[in-house]
């Protein structure tokens, strides 16, 4: 009897590792920055999420492109953590309190260039 018990149990393991996809998924998205600060602090909030496996900003490009385990992390957390860092996605905004904060020379916004060039 133990040993159909312990047959059972390694069977239902080997389900388990075997039987659950892990689903990784490719995606890449403009998110507003300038600088390699930016590149830095983008970065460093995207891969600090759990599932994210690669991440990648371009600078000049403004695109992010990213590998991450879809049964561990969502595209909309990854827009919400972002925004939460002071960049904004297609899907998520940056809240101004937090914007307002970053350094003069990350601030993308349009009429904020339109400030500083100015001075």
């Amino acid at each position: 009897m133990k040993y159909k018990f312990a047959f059972f149990l390694i069977v239902i393991q080997i389900y388990n590792f075997y039987g659950q996809k892990k689903e990784i998924i490719k995606s890449s998205f403009v998110v507003e920055g300038n600088c390699y600060m930016c590149k830095n602090r983008i970065e460093k909030t995207v891969f600090k999420i759990k599932g994210v496996k690669h991440v990648d900003w371009n600078v000049p490009s403004n695109k992010i492109s990213i590998i991450y385990n879809d049964k561990k992390a969502s595209i909309e957390n990854i827009h919400k953590e972002i925004a939460a860092s002071g960049h904004d996605t297609r899907l998520q905004f940056a809240p101004d309190s937090i914007y307002k904060k970053l350094p003069d020379c990350c601030l993308y916004r349009s009429e904020d260039k339109k400030k500083l060039l100015s001075h």
